[in-house]
């Protein structure tokens, strides 16, 4: 689905990848319906974007199924109609194992990414379904099809996320919608941050242990995912290699990531 002229929502909104696909999407003429839980940094994201008469912005906590019913009514009445919508937000847990994760931080990241991903679906997807060319886009995670210790509980939302995807692929078969599933690798992102994790910065003078794909470039790749209509992206080498690896032989690549994991530790 081409984007120009269209109706698009995006969670996420207030920051990284999500920010960027708003600009993105505003640069190349569509009008977006930005939805973040932070309003300071939504309103960043309207600075940036400059643009009163495409983008506007709606504070909503995705895990509340009742306020996104009420909010996808508010858009739709809004713009007259939604073309398509991008499932960005997400957070992830701590890096903990499962046998010490709490259960309130696994109910939250459940709740964000994957039932928040579910309740929008659900509210937008019965009036996709009555526009000449509709689009469901969600962003699954490099996580979500390969096993990472210390994110197991982010990875099963994310799978979930994956398959809830691909199912729904072959649901609106010969409808008017298309839907695509995504899969970032590491971005640059102040995910850690908004999801009250603490991470460890590198030593001075010390390489990340992974290269990190700009949140600028991964929204390009997912754009074009959905202009080109396809099934499954893969943002980022690191997805794409992990994602053969993977298929080469799960053991193998767990043991590997699992290694390298233990080593960055110490």
């Amino acid at each position: 689905m081409k984007v120009n002229g269209k109706t698009i929502v995006v969670t996420g909104a207030g920051g990284g990848v999500g920010r960027e696909l708003v600009l993105l999407l505003l640069a190349k003429g569509a009008k977006v319906a930005a939805i973040d839980i932070n309003q300071q940094r939504l309103d960043e994201t309207a600075k940036l974007a400059n643009n009163k008469d495409k983008l506007s912005v709606h504070v909503l906590d995705i895990t509340n199924q009742e306020q996104v019913n009420l909010v996808a009514k508010e858009i739709i009445a809004k713009y007259k109609g939604v073309d398509g919508l991008i499932n960005n937000a997400g957070i992830i847990q701590p890096f903990i194992n499962i046998n010490d994760l709490e259960f309130g931080k696994i109910n939250q990241v459940m709740n964000v990414n994957f039932y928040g991903t579910l309740y929008m679906t659900k509210a937008f997807l019965p009036h996709l379904l009555t526009r000449p060319e509709g689009h469901v886009l969600n962003v699954s995670s490099m996580g979500g099809f390969f096993p990472f210790p210390g994110q197991s509980i982010y990875g099963a939302s994310k799978a979930a996320v994956k398959l809830m995807t691909e199912g729904l692929y072959a649901e609106l078969a010969g409808t008017n919608v298309h839907a695509t599933v995504v899969f970032p690798g590491a971005i640059a992102t102040d995910i850690a941050k908004n999801s009250d994790v603490a991470m460890e910065a590198p030593k001075e003078g010390e390489k990340p242990a992974m290269k990190m794909l700009a949140p600028s470039a991964c929204a390009i790749i997912i754009i074009e995912g959905m202009e080109k209509n396809k099934f499954q992206v893969y943002a980022g080498k690191d997805s794409s290699m992990m994602h053969f690896l993977y298929k080469l032989s799960p053991k193998m690549a767990i043991k590997m990531i699992t290694k390298m994991m233990n080593k960055s530790k110490n």
